[in-house]
């Protein structure tokens, strides 16, 4: 099959290179010049800008864009509508919010145009791994793009599917990644008490490779733990600082909408906000307050 693959950052043009491998003609555009020289070297065929990517696709096209959520999104949607026919389909693979995507979606559908929400995990090892793939929208859509999923996912009948309507494939993603967050959080506090405890003089890079395998928390995100504690066990050079893209905050205040309990994404999430505060005003305020109450010693900045 044939693709126009909007976006060629890192992520899109690992995907597009998958599926050049699988035998399918990807067209790709991406505004930066030097994003699309990487994806002519990797057998991409480029285009120079939306309009000429449409052009060198047939109906009915397939468009996969992996922009950032948000705006941006809606600004290469409203590029888009007037080049597209009835019976095209614009794929989003990026993490827009649920919401948004269900909006776009009823949008497109006035104009015929199918549009579905990929939710897409695997990150920069998908090249080599195949991505796992959450998809909503038609059903009928998805199956006639089937050759596309099963191209990109680890196999054809592993790690992919159409898991609900218009919105749902981003909703599951955005559980995905509030649900990693914990399990992110619960493998840096184990291993961080691990490290305090010196008196047993524990081997943290012989740990993590220990319960790799056997072991009921093994898991692809502890492998990737035991990499980056085997190039650096002290983790020197590394700054305190996690950032969020937006996820694990939609994910906690969807728990809240649903009156479910959700702790450790929550935790997890705050966890990462408290990473950031290099000064932090509400720790000062609590020594400030054991000294008040108890008579406990304030340690005072250098």
């Amino acid at each position: 099959m044939e693709l126009g693959m909007v976006g060629l950052g890192r992520m899109g043009a690992n995907m597009a290179e998958r599926l050049v491998g699988h035998g399918h003609h990807v067209v790709g555009f991406d505004p930066g010049a030097k994003a699309r020289e990487q994806a002519t070297a990797r057998r991409v065929v480029t285009a120079g800008s939306l309009v000429e990517l449409v052009a060198q696709l047939l109906p009915q096209r397939v468009l996969w864009l992996m922009v950032p959520a948000g705006e941006v999104v809606d600004a290469t949607i409203a590029e888009l509508l007037p080049l597209l026919s009835e019976g095209d389909v614009v794929i989003d693979g990026g993490n827009s919010n649920y919401k948004d995507t269900m909006r776009r979606g009823a949008m497109l559908a006035g104009h015929g145009i199918h549009y579905l929400d990929c939710g897409t995990s695997g990150g920069i090892w998908g090249l080599k791994e195949g991505y796992s793939l959450m998809i909503g929208g038609d059903e009928a859509a998805v199956e006639r793009l089937r050759p596309i999923f099963s191209a990109l996912a680890p196999a054809p009948d592993r790690g992919w599917g159409r898991v609900g309507p218009s919105g749902a494939g981003h909703f599951t993603k955005m559980i995905h990644n509030g649900i990693e967050y914990g399990m992110m959080q619960a493998y840096a506090e184990g291993f961080a008490i691990m490290q305090r405890k010196t008196a047993l003089g524990l081997d943290l890079q012989q740990v993590a490779h220990i319960w790799q395998h056997g072991s009921v928390v093994r898991s692809w995100l502890l492998d990737r733990t035991a990499d980056a504690l085997d190039r650096n066990p002290r983790l020197d050079g590394i700054a305190p600082h996690v950032s969020d893209s937006g996820e694990g905050r939609w994910t906690v205040a969807e728990a809240i909408d649903l009156d479910v309990s959700a702790p450790v994404i929550t935790l997890s999430l705050l966890e990462r906000l408290r990473s950031r505060e290099d000064d932090s005003f509400a720790d000062k305020l609590l020594a400030a307050m054991r000294a008040e109450f108890g008579g406990h010693a304030i340690k005072r900045s250098e």
